[in-house]
C-alpha cells in the first residue's frame, strides 16, 4: 500500500511535519515501524561487520629482517625468488621498504603488509625521525 504524504511546513514531501488524513496517532505508528525496522537490520547487520578479517596479533606476524626463507614463503605471492631476494635485502627499518626497494609490488605489499614487521636487529640504534634539510636559494 503506496501513502503520498502531503508538503511539510516547510513545503518538502518530508516526513518531518507530514499532515495524514488518519492524524497524528497513524504517523507516529508508521515511524514507529520504521524504527523497528532499522534497528532489525542493524542487528542482522552487525554480525557481518564484526567478522571483517583482522590484522594478525604482533606475535603471529613474521619479522622481515629474522624469518627464514620458508616462513617468508608463507605469505601470500612471496616464493623462492623474492623469499631470497628480501633476505639479501636485510636489514629492514620499516615494512615500507619492500615498496620502496622495489623488492614486491605495492598490490602484494597491501595483501601482506598486516602480516609482516620490521624490527630492528638489536644493537641497532633507534632511528630518530628525518627532518627535511632546508634548502637555500640558488643564486645565479
Amino acid at each position: 500500500m503506496l501513502h503520498s504524504l502531503s508538503p511539510g511546513p516547510r513545503g518538502s514531501g518530508s516526513l518531518i511535519g507530514a499532515r495524514d488524513a488518519r492524524g497524528p496517532q497513524e504517523h507516529e505508528k508508521k515511524l514507529g515501524w520504521v524504527l523497528a525496522l532499522v534497528m532489525a537490520a542493524l542487528a542482522l547487520a552487525s554480525p557481518a561487520l564484526a567478522q571483517r578479517p583482522q590484522p594478525a596479533p604482533a606475535a603471529t606476524l613474521i619479522d622481515l629482517n629474522n624469518a627464514s626463507r620458508d616462513d617468508l614463503m608463507t605469505l601470500d605471492g612471496i616464493g623462492e625468488v623474492r623469499a631470497d631476494a628480501i633476505i639479501r635485502a636485510r636489514p629492514f627499518r620499516a615494512k615500507t621498504e619492500l615498496v620502496e626497494r622495489r623488492l614486491v609490488p605495492e598490490s602484494l605489499y597491501e595483501k601482506i603488509s598486516d602480516k609482516v614487521m620490521a624490527r630492528p636487529p638489536p644493537g641497532t640504534p633507534p632511528t630518530p625521525p628525518t627532518k627535511p634539510v632546508p634548502q637555500q636559494p640558488k643564486r645565479s
